[in-house]
């Protein structure tokens, strides 16, 4: 049982469901970036949360996916008669290193700049000058597309790692970030002191507890499927007794000797 990446070309999405993603990352970033949202998220926390999120987790997430590499021209459109572009290049170093401490890497450092964008002094600093949202959103971008790239296919790029570890990845960064809504959520006093709460509006301790909701909701519809898809095709593909067994039978095979002797004249077990 194995749980490394393809040797092969990662498996492309449908066209049109690669346009789809684009096209939904486009939107979610525009959404996150003009009014109403970006008016309300300077005043009330629930709606600060709900902007991060699409910035931090759904804009990458999408992004990733549908990524246009070949459209660009950062990528090859096939594999003959063209020379490597940049993101073939990426592509074929990424096969040949596929530590896991690699990928520990990118999502550490993804989680870490997530976690500063949402700590006090960042998103006080954020509402006060507006400058700084484009800055955010950028930082987020990129480092959310490098964790992206160990969990999703965006081809010619593929993941390091096989499903189990993708799951299991993809898992860890979910619950780093259901913690960060805890511990804002669960918090006895205001987390973050630029929101404030006027007599008759909702409550501080409210808002405070729907912005955790929010970036509870969002990073479980984010990351949940790309668990389950990755616990599932593992179960199917790589933990499948028959191929294992195929597997053993030609590693016998290479070796020249017969898989299953065990003895005796004519491979038959000796009695």
């Amino acid at each position: 049982m194995s749980d490394g990446a393809s040797d092969g070309r990662p498996t492309e999405l449908p066209s049109t469901l690669r346009r789809a993603c684009l096209a939904g990352a486009l939107v979610a970033l525009v959404v996150a970036l003009v009014p109403p949202l970006s008016g309300a998220a300077r005043r009330i926390e629930y709606a600060q949360a709900l902007q991060f999120s699409l910035l931090g987790m759904v804009v990458p997430a999408l992004a990733t996916a549908g990524a246009p590499w070949r459209r660009l021209r950062l990528a090859s459109r096939s594999t003959t008669d063209t020379p490597p572009q940049t993101v073939d290049r990426l592509a074929q170093s990424r096969r040949r290193h596929r530590e896991l401490s690699r990928s520990l890497a990118f999502i550490a450092v993804d989680v870490a700049v997530i976690i500063a964008w949402h700590t006090p002094v960042a998103v006080t600093a954020a509402a006060r000058h507006v400058w700084l949202l484009p800055v955010e959103a950028v930082t987020l971008l990129v480092f959310g597309v490098g964790l992206w790239l160990e969990l999703v296919q965006s081809p010619p790029l593929a993941p390091r790692s096989g499903h189990l570890r993708r799951a299991v990845l993809a898992a860890l960064v979910m619950w780093a970030l259901w913690i960060l809504a805890y511990v804002a959520g669960m918090s006895n006093h205001d987390f973050y002191s630029n929101f404030h709460h006027a007599a008759g509006d909702l409550s501080a301790a409210a808002d405070q507890q729907i912005a955790s909701a929010v970036l509870w909701l969002v990073s479980a519809v984010t990351f949940v499927p790309v668990i389950f898809w990755n616990a599932l095709m593992w179960l199917k593909t790589e933990d499948d007794p028959d191929t294992e067994l195929i597997g053993l039978l030609r590693a016998e095979r290479r070796r020249g000797a017969p898989p299953l002797a065990g003895g005796g004249d004519g491979g038959m077990p000796a009695r």
